[in-house]
This record gives structure tokens, sequence and C-alpha cells, in this order.
């Protein structure tokens, strides 16, 4: 199975108009990576805090919050409900700390994954990638 590079190095020998440019990528910048995933880590917290919220819309307004209260009341003394726990403002700070927490994890996972690859490529010698302009 050949890749893309060496479809783009056999067609070089022919005569073509499109210009063809096989380039090793040998490093990442580490705070560029920072920067591309603490951005990506943004618009997954917003996604996620969007997402929850739809997500608690749909279930109090089709009422199964309301029966899985009367279910709760009715293992319990009926002193505790689960709608005391389950409510807009919870499941909203319960978003905001997971959309937090991916916030720093992606964005480390970013760093820590270019930081592996410019030690790999110190071992591999880089990724090849081909281009050509038509």
């Amino acid at each position: 199975m050949s890749t893309v590079a060496d479809k783009l190095a056999r067609k070089s020998t022919s005569k073509t108009n499109a210009k063809q440019v096989r380039l090793r990528l040998v490093y990442i910048d580490f705070w560029s990576a920072v920067k591309l995933s603490f951005l990506a880590a943004v618009a997954l917290a917003v996604v996620t805090v969007v997402s929850y919220f739809l997500i608690y819309m749909v279930i109090s307004a089709t009422g199964l919050v309301g029966k899985a209260d009367e279910l709760f009341r009715s293992f319990t003394d009926g002193s505790v409900t689960l709608s005391q726990f389950v409510g807009l403002p919870q499941v909203m700070a319960f978003a905001a700390v997971v959309a937090i927490l991916n916030l720093v994890v992606i964005t480390v996972m970013g760093a820590v994954i270019a930081g592996i690859y410019n030690l790999a490529v110190k071992v591999t010698g880089g990724l090849l990638v081909g281009f050509t302009s038509n």
C-alpha cells in the first residue's frame, strides 16, 4: 500500500502543469499547539454547556423529572425530593465544572502531544507531506 507522498513522487517523473512539493514536518511549535488546543477546548466547552442546557430542557419539558421525583419520593419518606438536586442551576453548575475540566485537560493534552511529536521526530525524521497546486 503506497502513501500519497509516494504517489506524488512517482508522478513527479511525468510532465505535469501542476507544481508538486514534498515537505517533511519536523517540528511543531509548542505555543502554537497550546493555543490551537485551547481554542478547540473553548469550542468544546461551549458545546458542552449548550448541550447540557438543551438536554435538561427536553427532559424537564417531557415531565421526566417529575416522574423520577415521584419514584424517588416512594423510596424515601418524602422529606427529600429529587428536584432539589436536579434543577437548572445545579445542572448548569455541573456543566460549567465539566467544561472547565475539559478545557484544562484538552489544552494540556495538546501541549503534551506536540512535545511527544517533537521528541519522536528526532528518531523517525518527521512526517512526509505532499502538496500540489492545480
